[in-house]
């Protein structure tokens, strides 16, 4: 059966989403407030490329007008984490009584903004690794076939079922938490080494010095999840690090592209998140304090 679903963003994530989805069948609307991009969604759709450089168009509804999505039942939040508390304001007046939204995004906190103006019953909390590069407004590339897991909620029946027939490789999983705090320890250790050397994420593994402050920075956040109780999907945080980065060799990390672009990036939810929870159990995170102090003032440079 073919859904009507809302994908909250419209970034390389939100792109590619729209794109499968649509080449699927469904119907795909767009809530954003990137001007660029919302103007080439409307006027050529969700477009993808493909490792060969073939581009397909796939029609969307992208909007920056809540009014315009009022009533859908099922909407994806794609966005960047800095921009939760804005998208969660949207989504009361978007989402239907009987509405339910699902987080995909990174960091931690995102669940919690989103409860405090829908209501915990209408939010549930997943984690993809499915990677997308934007290569221009409305225009992404996929970045490496991944997996989207999502918190068990009989709410979300129709929305997995329209994920599956898009082709997408999901798993329904029973606590979240633990793939939540996997993917932050691996976001921690490659996203702020690539967006402050300007580089892929396997280029970490070819300098000794990166390599090293990536493992330190796994390391970090893997104590402070122990600390908080989080059974992590791996038992080695440096390997599982490195791993992601050899797989994901010529990927350029969300906060690379954002910090190349001089736009806001998801340290705070990363690295910032790393740091807050440590001083809650007295761990010490200077390697996360150092890439939290770097990325945020090279972002501020860039938008003076």
């Amino acid at each position: 059966m073919k859904q009507d679903i809302l994908l909250v963003g419209t970034g390389a994530l939100a792109t590619l989403f729209a794109a499968r989805l649509s080449e699927a069948g469904h119907g795909v609307h767009m809530l954003g407030t990137w001007k660029k991009g919302l103007a080439e969604l409307k006027q050529h759709g969700a477009r993808m490329v493909d490792a060969n450089g073939n581009e397909r168009a796939f029609q969307v509804h992208a909007t920056d007008d809540p009014r315009e999505v009022s009533g859908a039942k099922f909407a994806i939040v794609l966005v960047k984490s800095w921009q939760t508390a804005r998208v969660a304001r949207q989504l009361k007046e978007s989402l239907a009584s009987d509405g339910h939204a699902l987080t995909l995004q990174n960091g931690l906190g995102n669940l919690e903004t989103l409860a405090l103006d829908l209501g915990m019953g209408r939010v549930s909390m997943g984690v993809t690794t499915t990677g997308a590069t934007l290569v221009g407004p409305g225009l992404v590339r996929a970045g490496g076939e991944g997996v989207i897991s999502i918190e068990q909620n009989q709410a979300l029946g129709p929305l997995e079922t329209a994920l599956r027939s898009s082709n997408f490789n999901l798993q329904i999983v029973a606590d979240a938490q633990s793939l939540i705090w996997g993917k932050l320890v691996i976001n921690a250790a490659i996203n702020p080494l690539t967006a402050l050397l300007q580089v892929p994420n396997g280029e970490l593994l070819s300098h000794p010095k990166a390599r090293r402050m990536m493992g330190e920075l796994a390391r970090e956040t893997a104590e402070v999840a122990e600390a908080e109780h989080v059974d992590l999907p791996f038992s080695n945080p440096v390997s599982a690090a490195e791993d992601v980065a050899r797989k994901t060799a010529t990927n350029l990390s969300s906060m690379f592209q954002d910090v190349r672009r001089g736009a806001p990036t998801e340290i705070d939810a990363i690295c910032g998140a790393v740091m807050k929870m440590g001083q809650k159990h007295g761990i010490r995170t200077p390697y996360n304090k150092a890439c939290w102090t770097m990325v945020r003032a090279s972002v501020s440079h860039a938008l003076n």
